[in-house]
């Protein structure tokens, strides 16, 4: 297994809007896609102004949220639930490629922090990159809380 550039870094916060969820049976993607449809149909509707990038954070109990960052914050009575993640200490790739390539990125991660005797816990954070129609540009920042 290739192994991947793993970089310990301090202080990331940020500030979403989104729908957290559960995923059943660890069913993760699916999960993900029905929440970021029903985050999207939201922000087209109230035609909110954001920065375009989605973000996934993985919590305790199977529990997902994805959310983007709003230029504003959201408007009284909106159905986005608010959430801000921080993490004081946390081990960070970008993994470029295709998104059916990253559980073979997840893998060697996990040799990286055997061997770096680095322990993550959550949350976990993707923030996914701009779309663009070549697999192989495709950008994801992982970010793995640890202590």
């Amino acid at each position: 297994m290739t192994p991947v550039s793993i970089t310990i870094r301090k202080d990331f916060s940020i500030s979403l809007y989104g729908f957290a969820g559960v995923a059943a049976r660890q069913d993760w993607a699916s999960t993900g896609k029905n929440l970021m449809n029903q985050l999207w149909q939201e922000v087209r509707f109230l035609q909110l102004p954001n920065k375009g990038v989605n973000v996934w954070v993985y919590e305790e109990g199977n529990r997902l949220f994805t959310g983007v960052e709003l230029i504003t914050p959201a408007p009284a009575g909106c159905p986005l639930e608010g959430k801000t993640v921080s993490l004081s200490r946390y081990a960070y790739h970008k993994h470029i490629g295709p998104y059916t390539e990253m559980k073979t990125t997840y893998q060697a991660a996990r040799e990286e922090f055997k061997k770096a005797g680095i322990h993550p816990r959550l949350p976990y954070v993707e923030i996914y990159g701009h779309w663009t129609d070549d697999p192989s540009k495709l950008e994801t920042e992982l970010l793995w809380s640890i202590s």
